[in-house]
């Protein structure tokens, strides 16, 4: 029963600040993947290397469901926009790509 209670807890902690993170515009997004210092902040952020901003935490919480090819609580464009981006990172960052697979895969 502790178990389920401390799971409950958890997922509404996790949902709580992944809805009020902000969204990104696809042209905003563009620009964060043409950015390398942010984009290797955001990576040092999803390896848990370093500190993360709101978008970071939300890309850190939902793209491990993304990866899996399931992301119930995630929009249509957040999927497309998180599905671009971690296949940007793929091409351009492969060995943080590695450590990201091995993390959360």
């Amino acid at each position: 029963m502790q178990k389920l209670i401390l799971i409950a807890f958890v997922c509404s902690a996790v949902w709580s600040a992944v809805r009020s993170a902000p969204h990104m515009t696809d042209a905003q997004l563009e620009q964060t993947l043409a950015d390398k210092s942010t984009m290797q902040r955001h990576l040092r952020c999803a390896m848990h290397e370093g500190p993360c901003d709101p978008v970071g935490r939300r890309l850190r919480t939902l793209a491990p469901l993304v990866l899996r090819g399931a992301c119930p609580q995630c929009s249509l464009q957040e999927t497309r926009q998180i599905r671009r981006t971690l296949a940007y990172v793929q091409r351009n960052y492969p060995w943080e790509w590695a450590k990201i697979i091995r993390q959360y895969g």
